[in-house]
């Protein structure tokens, strides 16, 4: 039986994984594993570096953090205090785009990541958003995670 999960453990709340196969364990109850998670944060990262939308303060962390840097290290990077990377990420101040669009830039390039538009795309993404759209991943094939496109308005 397959199941549509909500993968919180990666730090994120708007990750949802489709056809998920559940399992029942040594008590009766329903519950999933989750093989291959380097594999799937990897699909995640692509799936946040490529939506056409701002980044969330949540989204930041879990880039910094699949990137193995600390905020100061980050900070460096984007030439901000360590103290705004934190901010941000908290959502206690919205990501400065131009911060943003390095950052996903940055980001790309250190987890092997290709993103396919001129800069100037990644740069009009780079726009906050006051809803943090799920991120849909089949899980159907774990051995293949694939990201499911947003669907587009009418």
């Amino acid at each position: 039986m397959t199941t549509d999960f909500r993968y919180t453990a990666s730090g994120l709340d708007n990750i949802v994984l489709i056809g998920l196969e559940e399992c029942i364990d040594d008590d009766g109850d329903r519950c999933v594993t989750i093989p291959h998670i380097t594999e799937l944060h990897r699909v995640i990262a692509h799936s946040i570096l490529t939506r056409e939308s701002g980044i969330s303060g949540k989204e930041l962390r879990f880039l910094r953090t699949e990137m193995g840097l600390t905020q100061a290290e980050l900070a460096k990077i984007v030439k901000r205090e360590a103290l705004a990377i934190g901010r941000w990420e908290r959502g206690e101040f919205e990501l400065d785009s131009n911060a943003e669009a390095l950052i996903r830039l940055v980001a790309s390039e250190r987890l092997n990541i290709k993103i396919d538009v001129p800069i100037e795309q990644v740069s009009a993404w780079c726009v906050p958003s006051a809803v943090n759209e799920p991120i849909m991943i089949d899980a159907s094939d774990p051995s293949n995670y694939r990201p499911i496109p947003p669907q587009k308005a009418a």
